[in-house]
């Protein structure tokens, strides 16, 4: 029988995404908190060759290192007609054909192989002291060796049904994509959110917001979560680990096909965000993970007392300085510019956190790593004097800026020179029917009040266009 433990931290979002996609499934799991639990902590760098990596799940010992959903599904043989498990052994003919068949429909199963004890009694329970296989399980209703017609009428295989066909699919659950399911249910118009990772987009992952209107101060999780609530409310349905592969428009009706299924809709809506940029310097990507981070909120726990170094100048590195500085024994800032392009509030503050070094006009070159194959420091120059140096720290954060979540629209919509989709009056793109807002949005503001007006821009795009 499978033994689950899910080692994670609460701040982190895919955790957050793991631990939500197990319970719905009806999947027992233990949870590890690594943030409280230190011999968690060396267990997952262990498991990940030294690299601090959550979620990690450990089933029956056997490791996955942050499982999409999709996977997770394929482990334990979920899909939307049940959970489907399939005991039987490699050598017999009769499951082989029925994992064959199941895999060429694209169904998941899990494999258990009787040799192992409480299998084989599994199986003679079912089959009244009888050792038959394959005895496959959906949705714990038992099959004894069902052919391939019985498992096309149980599972509902290749049978004639209509697809759904949604209003509008927006893709994208952060505040641009939440606020245009808000309107959009409000104005009665049916819509299904696709997200690849977690709701809530970048905002969920800043720890504490002060410039969105009604709150003096609210965390993004928390701001996240009542925008996601009131979604759900109104009716919109949310879908998580899916990850967009292609649109495609016939007849009007646009075909979203995905990692694992694919959708139908009238209108469309691209709020994908945008990712955090990155260096492009010597180490980096070996070291991500080891020393290298891109999310002070995700990862920012893992130096507590410790020494840490932020790269860049805008608002988001020295918001994220100021609340490592919080925790952290000691916080470099590296801005290869002579001043901030920060907001006044944000270097005013910073002036008066004794915890905080400023290294100006620095441009990194390269991350060095130790004899383990950790982060040890940061090669810079100065840009004036052209005299190099290196900064020593337990860890890196690096901000500096965003990439627009786009490639896979490139052939779909028009995108800028940046990659960034152009839009006109009601959010409307290149394709009719199709919309877009927020972050991957040309001229748009890395502001969560700004991606809400978006939302609601996109809403009304789509009103005026099914109407």
């Amino acid at each position: 029988m499978n033994r689950v433990k899910l080692y994670g931290a609460d701040w982190c979002p895919d955790c957050r995404r793991a631990k939500s996609f197990l319970s719905d499934n009806n999947i027992s799991f233990e949870f590890v908190d690594v943030d409280l639990d230190k011999a968690a902590t060396a267990l997952v760098e262990s498991i990940n060759n030294g690299k601090r990596i959550i979620p990690t799940l450990l089933i029956d010992d056997k490791s996955y290192t942050n499982p999409n959903n999709n996977i997770i599904a394929s482990i334990f043989g979920i899909n939307e007609v049940g959970t489907v498990q399939l005991f039987g052994a490699d050598w017999c003919p009769d499951c082989r054909r029925a994992k064959s068949f199941l895999t060429d429909n694209n169904i998941n199963f899990e494999f258990i192989d009787i040799e192992s004890e409480w299998a084989t009694k599994k199986v003679e329970e079912i089959n009244n002291g009888k050792r038959i296989i394959p005895t496959i399980l959906i949705d714990n209703i038992p099959f004894t060796n069902p052919d391939n017609a019985k498992l096309t009428e149980v599972l509902s295989i290749n049978t004639e049904k209509s697809h759904k066909i949604f209003d509008t699919v927006i893709i994208g659950a952060g505040a641009a994509g939440l606020t245009t399911s808000i309107y959009a249910q409000r104005d009665r118009f049916d819509s299904l959110i696709l997200e690849k990772s977690t709701v809530g987009g970048n905002a969920f992952l800043t720890e504490k917001i002060e410039n969105y209107p009604g709150f003096e101060s609210i965390s993004g999780p928390k701001l996240m979560e009542r925008m996601e609530a009131q979604a759900t409310t109104y009716g919109a349905k949310i879908k998580t680990g899916e990850d967009v592969l292609s649109i495609s428009k016939e007849d009007e009706i646009f075909t979203i096909k995905t990692n694992t299924a694919s959708y139908l809709s009238k209108t469309v809506v691209l709020s994908t965000g945008s990712t955090y940029r990155k260096l492009g310097i010597t180490n980096e990507k070996e070291l991500i993970g080891s020393g290298i981070h891109y999310c002070a909120t995700c990862d920012g726990a893992f130096y507590r007392e410790k020494d840490i170094i932020v790269i860049g100048g805008g608002n988001s590195a020295l918001e994220e300085g100021i609340f490592l500085a919080g925790f952290c024994k000691s916080v470099k800032i590296v801005n290869r510019s002579k001043e901030f392009s920060a907001s006044p509030t944000y270097i005013e503050k910073l002036k008066t956190i004794k915890n905080i070094t400023t290294y100006m006009n620095q441009t990194s070159l390269e991350f060095v790593a130790n004899e383990k194959g950790m982060f040890e420091n940061l090669k810079v120059v100065d840009n004036e004097t052209k005299e190099e140096s290196s900064l020593s720290a337990d860890g890196v954060f690096v901000f500096i800026g965003l990439i627009p979540n786009t490639k896979v629209f490139e052939n779909v919509v028009d995108l800028n020179e940046r990659g960034f989709i152009k839009t006109k009056n009601l959010a409307e793109t290149s394709i009719k029917g199709i919309f877009a807002a927020g972050d991957c949005r040309e001229g748009a503001i890395a502001q969560v009040a700004a991606a809400t007006g978006e939302g609601v821009l996109a809403s009304y795009g789509i009103r005026n266009y099914l109407k």
